[in-house]
């Protein structure tokens, strides 16, 4: 069997590794070093060129790709979108609010809200803290 079949074979078996052990990316930086090899042993069919291209790749990887993808993927994870972005923003009342209905202003957009807690009222003007949204409706305090 030719060099370059066998480096593909490596880099399959290091992405299903990569997969199998939950995204540490190492395994991926050393799949993508096993697949330059197979691309190098294809073109050239020198084994020692195809070793030198995989350690310089994985090295380059691990070292200079991998941490900054680490770093991307953390930031991606706490980064809220959606409904969820609006809680802990403030918004300014339109409609007096009380524990059961009102309107505020929140992101620009107009938004039915209610008081945390039902006795509590504020009138138009009044500056409100998000503290979730239920449903289309906010709930403020």
């Amino acid at each position: 069997m030719d060099p370059w079949v066998w480096w593909a074979v490596a880099a399959a078996l290091l992405g299903v590794l990569e997969v199998v052990t939950g995204g540490t990316l190492v395994f991926l930086m050393l799949a993508a070093g096993a697949a330059t090899g197979a691309v190098v042993a294809g073109a050239s069919g020198s084994v020692f060129l195809a070793v030198l291209a995989f350690a310089g790749v994985s090295a380059a990887s691990l070292f200079g790709v991998r941490p900054i993808a680490r770093r991307h993927m953390r930031t991606l994870g706490s980064t809220r979108s959606g409904t969820a972005a609006l809680v802990g923003t403030e918004a300014v009342v339109l409609e007096t609010v009380s524990g059961h209905d009102g309107r505020i202003k929140l992101g620009g957009e107009t938004w039915s809200a209610r008081a945390m807690d039902e006795q509590a009222s504020f009138p138009p003007g009044a500056t409100v803290h998000v503290l979730e949204i239920a449903g289309a409706t906010a709930v403020v305090a």
